[in-house]
């Protein structure tokens, strides 16, 4: 029997049974649309980080504190001196401007509008070019700010939503945690990475979110900018130089605080998101795997059904090779057609945001998992197929 006549018997098979090879069909979907979706969120979630950490800038540094190496005692924390210390050195030109950072959280009023934005930031104005964050409406708050203690603040663009919706912000007064601040600008907006929303910020001068929040000790972060990308490096070594000193450190070994530029950040978020993906594609090829299994159970039960079948055929004179051929082709049709639809539904799926994250197909997920789905179709139709091209002609017959 030749290739398209084994295909016709095949869709004759397969349409006998319309139901039942639809619902094996759509477990191969399932499992094919699976491994390219959560394949797709993955590489998008690595494509967000990525996107977030370069839109810093590749000049930006950030000292925040850490454990001291190799000491029982506790490490010092970060402080306003040390930012001072790192903006007013001479002998550092590598260090172009200096922002420390301190972040709370609370509950924002405007009107009968209660919102609770993603974080609220004490800063100075070299903040805002250091994490290259520029405004879209109004203006930044000024150094004289600072130094008055203000109460000003500029609002990322999704607490802008949240708490004006179509009104223009600037010049209105918030109210947080029970003190009025009044908006002076809204920044651009950056857009998600899908596990935070970089836009849903409040920024506000340091000394006020101190006053208001957080008390007047130690801050969660200093924000460094290099002169260029070119003296990292250098920037890095003036920072470790100066805060050593102000730490009162001799030892290099033993420094209280950790400086990562995004050169050392983006990679370690890439592991991370790499794993994510590797974890979520094993979880998804299950679903494969359990569309196989589907195919072995549908196969062996048309097996069953068609033995009377199967023993005329064979008494006819059909050899084994033709019914083990139609069988396995009725199991790599229904692998082929189920997976054929999954990576329509897998494509299709990847143009709508899952859990906040913009999806991007890889193409070898396309390619691998349509093979993979055929490749299950023919690993588990051979069984059935098998055990029909074993049956004895009179065994068959006699078979109710």
């Amino acid at each position: 029997m030749i290739a398209w006549q084994m295909v016709r018997f095949a869709v004759g098979g397969l349409a006998a049974n319309k139901v039942r090879s639809a619902l094996t069909m759509l477990g191969v979907l399932i499992g094919v649309a699976s491994v390219i979706l959560l394949l797709a969120v993955g590489n998008g979630s690595s494509v967000a980080v990525k996107e977030s950490i370069t839109s810093l800038g590749t000049n930006s540094l950030t000292v925040s504190s850490a454990a001291s190496r190799g000491s029982a005692t506790a490490a010092r924390k970060l402080t306003v001196e040390d930012a001072r210390a790192l903006a007013s050195a001479t002998d550092a030109p590598a260090i172009k401007s200096v922002a420390p950072v301190v972040t709370t959280s609370g509950t924002a009023l405007y009107g009968n509008i209660s919102y609770q934005p993603g974080q609220i930031v004490g800063t100075y104005p070299a903040y805002f070019e250091t994490a290259n964050q520029k405004v879209a409406r109004g203006d930044y708050f000024s150094a004289d700010d600072v130094l008055n203690s203000r109460k000003v603040a500029v609002l990322g663009s999704t607490t802008a939503k949240e708490l004006f919706a179509a009104e223009d912000p600037i010049g209105k007064r918030i109210t947080i945690g029970g003190t009025p601040f009044t908006v002076t600008g809204v920044l651009t907006a950056k857009g998600s990475t899908g596990f935070n929303d970089p836009d849903d910020v409040v920024i506000a001068p340091l000394p006020t979110v101190q006053n208001a929040f957080t008390g007047f000790g130690s801050v969660n972060q200093i924000l460094v900018q290099a002169s260029s990308a070119d003296t990292t490096t250098e920037a890095q070594a003036d920072i470790t130089r100066i805060l050593m000193g102000t730490h009162a450190l001799k030892d290099a070994a033993k420094v209280d605080f950790r400086i990562s530029n995004q050169t050392s950040l983006l990679s370690a978020r890439e592991s991370t998101t790499k794993t994510f993906t590797v974890l979520l594609g094993a979880v998804a090829a299950i679903s494969l795997l359990v569309g196989g299994i589907g195919i072995t159970n549908i196969m062996l039960v048309t097996v069953t059904e068609r033995t009377r079948e199967i023993g005329i055929r064979k008494a006819l004179g059909a050899p084994r090779a033709v019914i083990l051929g139609q069988f396995l082709a009725e199991s790599t049709l229904l692998s082929v057609i189920g997976a054929g639809l999954g990576v329509l539904a897998g494509i299709a799926g990847s143009h709508f945001s899952v859990v906040g994250i913009k999806p991007v197909v890889i193409p070898e997920s396309v390619l691998g998992a349509f093979g993979i789905a055929v490749a299950i179709g023919l690993f588990f139709g051979s069984y059935p197929a098998n055990r029909a091209a074993s049956l004895r002609p009179i065994d068959a017959l006699r078979h109710e």
